[in-house]
């Protein structure tokens, strides 16, 4: 399996979650091995962010990616659409402070992406994989994964309300899986929470437009629900976005109880920050078939995948 990037640029504008200001958005193909990078563009020229989880700067309402005075806010659906998609190199410059929340989902991201194309580009895919089983565990929340070859997820909520309850969903992650199942899954709110935030000068951007809010009894949204289960399949989209902050496509099989961005990052700090322990980097070349729970091999080994 070789690598990826986009076949021509493409651009869009939106408005920002945080400021409530139309923001831009441009996404360029890259050359092989560099990955996933941020541009910030202004009137004092452009400067490049990449993902690291230590770069995380805040996980309030959004992923935030920061390198000294420079921040990007929002950035966990373009990167869940990125990943999701099956695309290894691509430069996202942004005007604006934020990405644009469009619809509260990652699927104008997805239709951006189509709309690009694909390329194949002539190195091997190289990826981040799991070696041994890992536990994450903070006040009754979790986050457990084991050696896989791919990325999958099997995740469950609960919210004390009548359309929530506990919801569960199983995702291995395709580009087709992702685009049909989880890329069209909006962002959520409680009604009280919109409220505190707007009188805190925060979430002005946000509403009915870009995410489904609910008050004590249903959803505000006049067209209702995406999936019955719309709720789950955004959290795996986010928990998808936020594991891509780490250096290379990350494979594994990941159990999550009731995570979000903050403890998504916690988790993928972890890991990285002891990476000899838990993971180790793999190629990907050749056309055979490698059983999917097949053990994983060392970071020089070439993996056979379908």
């Amino acid at each position: 399996m070789r690598q990826t990037t986009i076949r021509k640029s493409i651009s869009c504008s939106g408005i920002g979650l945080h400021s409530g200001k139309k923001v831009h958005l441009s996404l360029r193909p890259a050359p092989e091995d560099a990955g996933v990078l941020f541009c910030v563009r202004d009137e004092d020229g452009s400067r490049f962010l990449k993902p690291a989880p230590d770069a995380v700067r805040s996980t309030r309402l959004a992923t935030t990616l920061a390198r000294g005075k420079d921040a990007i806010a929002t950035v966990e659906h373009i990167l869940a659409a990125v990943r999701g998609m099956g695309i290894d190199n691509i430069r996202i410059e942004v005007q604006g402070g934020e990405l644009p929340i469009m619809d509260g989902s990652a699927a104008p991201f997805v239709y951006l992406l189509r709309l690009a194309g694909l390329q194949e580009q002539g190195r091997a895919r190289r990826v981040l994989a799991l070696k041994k089983p890992v536990e994450f565990v903070r006040d009754g929340k979790w986050i457990k994964a084991a050696p896989h070859q791919g990325f999958a997820v099997d995740y469950a909520i609960e919210f004390p309300h009548p359309l929530i309850g506990r919801q569960q969903l199983s995702f291995d992650c395709t580009p087709e899986s992702f685009a049909r199942n989880v890329a069209k899954a909006r962002t959520f709110g409680f009604l009280h929470e919109v409220e505190m935030l707007r009188q805190n000068g925060l979430a002005l951007g946000g509403s009915l437009e870009n995410a489904v809010v609910l008050d004590e009894y249903g959803v505000l949204n006049d067209d209702g629900l995406r999936y019955k289960d719309e709720f789950v399949r955004h959290k795996v989209l986010d928990f998808v976005g936020d594991m891509a902050m780490a250096e290379l496509p990350l494979w594994g099989r990941f159990e999550v109880f009731a995570s979000g961005h903050a403890l998504n990052n916690e988790f993928l700090r972890h890991i990285t920050d002891n990476a000899d322990e838990y993971l180790c980097e793999m190629h990907l070349s050749g056309v055979g078939v490698a059983a999917h729970d097949a053990p994983l091999r060392p970071a020089v080994a070439e993996a056979a995948i379908a």
